[in-house]
Formats: C-alpha cells, structure tokens, sequence
C-alpha cells in the first residue's frame, strides 16, 4: 500500500518538500495530477455552492416580502461578496458562471421549498433573474 494510500497528509508533505527540492523524477505524479484537478473542481463547488444560496435568498427576498430582514440582505450581501472573492482569485471560472447558474438555481429553489412554505410549483422553472442583478450588489427583486 502506497503512503497516499496509508497517510493522505504526510503524502502531501513528503510531495511539497520533493518539489521544493527539485526532486521531481520522484514525485507521485499520477496521485498529484489527480488531486490539482480535485482543487479546481472544489473551486467550481464553491461557486455553484455559493450561487445557490445567493439564488435561495433572492427568490426567499421576492416570494416572501412581508418575512423580509436584515438576515436575509446579510446572506445575499455577503454571497455576492464571497463570489466576487473566489472569482478575483480565480479569474478562470468567470466562464463557469453561465453553466453555473441554472445548476445553481436548482439548488436555490431546494433551499426556499426546504425552508419556507413555498412549493417548487410556486417558483419559476428558470432562473428569473440575468447574472448581472445575480452579481449585482443593489439589487434585490421585488423590492422599490
């Protein structure tokens, strides 16, 4: 048994100090190619992740304006700024957003029919909102 396969965390170690030493004709290279791409994939989850709470709580916002709080804005305020966050350190997953977001939009009715009284009947099939308003720090459905 491999020491990826034993210990994933000294595996790691013993992979870092190969590469700082130039040592790379030892280095695990199958195992290290599959856990960089295992990263960039977390990076996408994060940002599907994200969106999907961000899409709950705008259609929570628009669907549900007499339960409107502070709680709420605070989530929809601080998804856009962590999504803003992840992409000003990934640029490369701006792409992503497009494909992200119906994807994501899924998970936000799962969120508003699991958390409140709404039915997913209740709620439009496709996302009603462009990714700018999505992104849009001011905006808010329904709302003036």
């Amino acid at each position: 048994m491999q020491l990826y396969e034993r210990d994933f965390y000294a595996w790691t170690q013993e992979q870092a100090a190969l590469l700082r030493a130039g040592q790379l004709q030892q280095l695990d290279t199958v195992h290290l190619a599959e856990e960089i791409e295992a990263l960039g994939r977390q990076e996408r989850r994060e940002l599907v992740n994200r969106l999907g709470i961000l899409l709950g709580h705008l259609l929570k916002w628009q669907f549900q304006p007499q339960l409107r709080g502070k709680s709420w804005r605070a989530t929809i305020s601080e998804q856009r700024r962590q999504i803003q966050r992840l992409l000003k350190e990934s640029p490369s997953l701006k792409p992503e957003l497009l494909v992200a977001l119906p994807e994501a939009y899924q998970d936000g009715i799962l969120l508003v029919v699991k958390e409140t009284p709404l039915s997913e009947e209740e709620l439009p099939a496709e996302c009603p909102y462009t990714l700018e308003q999505v992104l849009d720090l001011g905006f808010y459905p329904g709302s003036g």
